[in-house]
């Protein structure tokens, strides 16, 4: 049984329980989050496709808090899967944390290994592997979230080494096949936008990522990536739910906010753009 150990408590988010309750709530209140705290996780509202950034929590949180202020008054989620790219390039191409636990400083979430075999089974894409997720920050700094708002749950982590089109593609197929059987859940793809250009220009290019995105255009996406050059690092996990969400029968996605890190600092000279996007299945 794996027990998975935070690898960037203390760094990207506060390595004591109280310290980082504390920073998730300021995520919420702070100007540009959403201004408040989130209600409880108690309603009827259908699970939901969420996109979200990953880099420190004083950076990104409060981007990353308009997307989770999107779990109030919904169904709570069977399982949670988080999909996010692998920085270190180690490990498989796309990889499925099989079974045990995470652990973060609020506390323990099981993995859903059924989910993880279900994968498995649905496709060879998958491997169940633990190795890629040691130093992978992307999905870890989701969870602290996800607890702060759904107290116990279970996740299942999808870390992308190979972030090809077809590749992804076949994440997204697969995924959406494994989740029709479950009556609520919630998927979240983790990634920045443009990375250390001018302000202006970050902008400017997330803004073109942006308009496929909502479009659930997983082909554009690559398309505009390349040939504006946009240093977007979770394009991968970004696909794979375009094109999960598109099969479940949603039809369009809604930015929650776009922003980027001068906006938090002031210093516009090289910024990082985040956003927090939503993507609702139809009824």
């Amino acid at each position: 049984m794996g027990r998975r150990m935070p690898a960037v408590a203390g760094a990207f988010y506060p390595s004591s329980s109280e310290a980082l309750r504390s920073e998730i709530e300021r995520c919420f209140l702070h100007r540009i989050g959403p201004g408040r705290l989130p209600r409880r996780v108690d309603g009827e509202r259908k699970p939901l496709f969420l996109i979200s950034p990953h880099a420190g929590y004083v950076y990104s949180g409060p981007v990353a808090a308009q997307g989770y202020l999107q779990l109030e008054d919904r169904v709570k989620p069977d399982v949670v899967v988080v999909l996010g790219p692998n920085h270190y390039g180690i490990g498989s191409p796309v990889s499925v944390y099989p079974e045990g636990e995470w652990i973060t400083p609020l506390g323990s979430v099981e993995i859903d290994s059924g989910l993880a075999m279900k994968l498995v089974d649905l496709s060879d894409i998958f491997t169940l592997d633990e190795v890629s997720h040691l130093r992978e920050h992307s999905i870890e700094v989701q969870v602290p979230f996800l607890q702060y708002i759904l107290g116990e749950f279970k996740l299942l982590p999808i870390c992308i080494l190979d972030q090809e089109l077809e590749t992804c593609l076949e994440v997204g197929r697969a995924l959406a096949e494994a989740l029709r059987n479950y009556g609520n859940f919630l998927v979240v793809a983790s990634t920045d936008l443009t990375h250390y250009e001018a302000d202006e220009v970050a902008k400017r290019k997330d803004r073109l990522a942006l308009e496929k995105i909502i479009r659930l255009d997983s082909e554009g996406l690559y398309d505009v990536i390349a040939r504006h050059d946009i240093s977007m690092c979770g394009y991968g996990p970004v696909a794979a739910i375009l094109e999960a969400s598109r099969r479940l029968g949603a039809k369009k996605a809604e930015i929650m906010k776009h922003a980027t890190s001068g906006d938090v600092t002031g210093d516009r000279d090289a910024v990082v753009g985040y956003a927090s996007v939503k993507i609702e299945l139809e009824d």
